[in-house]
């Protein structure tokens, strides 16, 4: 029997055709923050069990536009772009789990299919989108910069329709680039039964971070910010009642795995 390899599909005798290696996975890029706070019942719909509300803020919600460059082990990537650089726009809340809190993403679109492979992977809940930001850099009038006066813009769409703008206005530095996305990750893996009402053959809450984290000066400053209705999309749901801030930060992450916190009863559809 022929032997095929690969970390993830399609799986192939030399394992090349992988729509992504395996880890660890290395991220440099671009982050555009808005933080605000909606109803917390809105957040609660969106909380599996066993989660629960974060005890401090519990209606604060990030939207996190990135604009990455990312690469494997052998960075082979980096001499192919389009195998590198991708766009993604995601929504993070935070919520709690056996007394501790941790952050979770929602909502997230992305722009390449192997951010969504590796979403899989993960358990973030990744869709294509269209995703654009304002880009930084030191020379020129054509772009802002990342200190006091900069402004940034920011736009997310799906299936043709406008999800989300944003406008950020930079005033002083910051230690952080916003509180919501400051704890692990706890996120589901379900995947469904092939048998019509077998329920999910994979049923996993998570937790994962980076296992090391490099950052620029962060700033924060003023937000502006719109949620629009679409017809397959439910993030104008987590309505705007009030803006906390918003920010920009230049980082770079290494990804490597996580943990099990729970296997099965997420009570999940």
């Amino acid at each position: 029997m022929a032997t095929v390899r690969g970390f993830f599909t399609p799986k192939t005798a030399t394992g090349r055709s992988s729509l992504v290696p395996a880890p660890p996975w290395y991220y440099s890029g671009d982050l555009l923050t808005v933080e605000y706070r909606t109803d917390p019942a809105r957040v609660a719909e969106l909380l599996p069990e066993p989660l629960t509300l974060a005890d401090e803020d519990p209606g604060a919600v990030a939207i996190i536009w990135a604009d990455w460059q990312s690469c494997s082990g052998s960075k082979e990537e980096l001499l192919d772009p389009v195998r590198s650089q991708y766009k993604e726009c995601f929504v993070v809340v935070r919520c709690a789990f056996e007394g501790r809190t941790f952050s979770r993403c929602v909502y997230i679109w992305v722009d390449k299919d192997f951010a969504i492979a590796r979403g899989m992977h993960q358990g973030y809940p990744k869709k294509l989108g269209s995703i654009h930001q304002t880009r930084p850099y030191p020379y020129g009038q054509a772009a802002p910069r990342i200190g006091e006066g900069g402004t940034f813009g920011a736009t997310l769409a799906a299936a043709d329709r406008r999800l989300a703008q944003a406008v950020v206005r930079l005033n002083e530095p910051s230690e952080t680039n916003g509180f919501v996305n400051g704890h692990p990750m706890a996120h589901n893996r379900w995947l469904p039964s092939i048998e019509p009402g077998g329920g999910l053959a994979l049923d996993e809450l998570i937790s994962s971070a980076g296992q090391s984290f490099e950052g620029g000066q962060a700033w924060k400053g003023d937000a502006e910010i719109e949620l629009f209705d679409a017809p397959t999309e439910e993030l104008s749901a987590l309505r705007v009642e009030e803006v906390i801030g918003g920010y920009y930060r230049q980082v770079g992450v290494v990804w490597n795995g996580g943990t099990l916190l729970q296997a099965g009863g997420s009570g999940a559809e």
